[in-house]
């Protein structure tokens, strides 16, 4: 019924043959956003996995985060958790303290270091896009905003600037 609410009435459903064109246009552009990403990644690392970046771009939405918290945001055991953010540690990333409150657990946020990390990376991301998006005629760019804000919103996905809630973060669950 909710898709019914997506597509007023019967004129306008899509037909198989237009999902399967969308399809395959959103696969194609996710190519280039994960290359765009592996390009952002690539300057730092030397210093942090794929792994370890989500988990600094995690920590980064949230300071002060539970060790349990965040092995759920990244759909890992809490044992391959505290394993990652002991190296991240290690490499003044992340810093850890007991929980004022409960002296059992572990309270994580990230150092200046993680979170130029993160930033670092961001801006990359960002510039690689922003190119992108230049090369495009104006009257493209506003009928991207609008599919690409009504895809992520169907993806349940929150707009940038829009709280995360602790089941989705970034896409990763």
């Amino acid at each position: 019924m909710a898709e019914r609410a997506m597509w007023p009435s019967p004129a306008t459903e899509p037909s198989g043959e237009d999902v399967n064109a969308v399809t395959a246009a959103v696969l194609t552009a996710s190519r280039l956003l994960v290359a765009i990403s592996a390009r952002s990644l690539a300057a730092v690392e030397e210093r942090v996995t794929l792994p370890q970046f989500r988990m600094l771009v995690v920590l980064s939405g949230r300071p002060n985060m539970k060790l349990v918290t965040l092995a759920e945001q990244l759909a890992v055991n809490p044992s391959t958790a505290m394993r990652m953010v002991e190296r991240l540690v290690a490499a003044g990333l992340v810093d850890r303290r007991v929980n004022p409150e409960s002296r059992r657990e572990i309270l994580l946020r990230l150092t200046d270091a993680g979170a130029q990390i993160v930033d670092e990376v961001t801006a990359r991301r960002r510039d690689e896009v922003a190119a992108i998006v230049a090369a495009m005629a104006p009257g493209q760019r506003a009928g991207l905003i609008a599919a690409l804000q009504a895809f992520t919103e169907a993806g349940g996905e929150p707009a940038l600037g829009e709280p995360v809630s602790d089941t989705l973060m970034l896409g990763w669950r």
